[in-house]
């Protein structure tokens, strides 16, 4: 069960590894673009292209879908990237249902997680698998992986890691189940955080904080869902920045050129803007901004 392209290398070396796989449940087909025509998800589009039974419940709790899972009679259920499954579903299979997260649980529980730990500025993250139970992301762990958050990552760069990461780490997992030689692991509750969801009006920055919790935040929601600021009126994305170490001496926000090179004023340091987009037009470097604008008059991020 999965919809997102994190999901696909998962389904692909399970299959590849000749497990059987009678239904994949992914999400229904949504309205996209300026047709509003109706798309794939990126694993119904991978189940489509190699002949997979596809199921799309808009209710997970549907009387004839859980008839349906069961008389498909699973020993296990996987769960990649999909919504929350309510127990009646999880506990269907002969061997449970199992998850594999994008944290090292108990760290940032929740639909981000790969976003959380580079905005929280940590050096390393990992994959877990573990069994489903009554609460979100709290079932005992299967197994876990650590990896390095890398300077020059973003989450963009580390979703694509951990998405292949993460199939590998699945396959072991299933493999172990299967052999029936595994020990779980219970989750230490005061090591809990939360990664919650990301809406949009989260991604603002906010240029009082410190040039690194700034470059921190730029990284974790780059390139999607971008964070975001304000310029004479107009929302401005910023898609990559650069620590410095030259002290801030203006006020937070405030927009300094020097020697062909976009800086922004933070709380300490000044960061260096390199990508950004300017609201209605395409992404752009910080030079093609610096040679759209006054260079004579004040300018401001807000």
């Amino acid at each position: 069960m999965g919809s997102p392209d994190f999901a696909v290398p998962s389904l692909e070396i399970l299959i590849s590894d000749n497990h059987n796989i009678p239904a994949v449940v992914t999400t229904i087909d949504k309205k996209k673009g300026r047709g509003l025509k109706f798309q794939y998800s990126p694993v119904k589009d991978y189940c489509v292209r190699n002949g997979i039974n596809v199921l799309q419940p808009e209710n997970l709790k549907d009387e004839s879908f859980i008839e349906h899972i069961k008389k498909l009679n699973p020993d296990l259920i996987i769960v990649v990237a999909f919504r929350i499954l309510p127990k009646i579903l999880f506990e269907i299979p002969k061997y449970g249902s199992i998850n594999l997260h994008a944290s090292l649980l108990p760290k940032y529980r929740g639909a981000a997680p790969i976003n959380w730990a580079i905005i929280k500025g940590e050096k390393i993250t990992g994959l877990t698998t573990f069994f489903l139970n009554d609460k979100v992301d709290t079932g005992n762990i299967i197994l876990q992986e650590k990896y390095e958050i890398l300077n020059e990552d973003n989450y963009g760069t580390l979703y694509k890691k951990l998405a292949i990461a993460g199939a590998n780490l699945l396959k072991k997992t299933v493999d172990i189940i299967d052999s029936g030689n595994y020990n779980l692991l219970k989750q230490d509750e005061s090591e809990v955080s939360p990664a919650p969801k990301i809406k949009k009006e989260n991604c603002k920055i906010n240029w009082d904080l410190s040039s690194v919790e700034i470059h921190n935040f730029i990284r974790g929601l780059s390139p999607s869902p971008g964070s975001f600021t304000n310029y004479n009126g107009k929302f401005v994305k910023i898609y990559k920045s650069q620590l410095t170490d030259i002290i801030s001496e203006n006020n937070k926000g405030t927009i300094v050129i020097a020697d062909k090179r976009l800086y922004v004023c933070t709380n300490d340091m000044l960061i260096e803007i390199l990508d950004l987009q300017l609201e209605g037009k395409n992404k752009i470097t910080s030079k093609e901004f610096i040679n759209g604008i006054d260079k004579s008059g004040k300018h401001k991020f807000d």
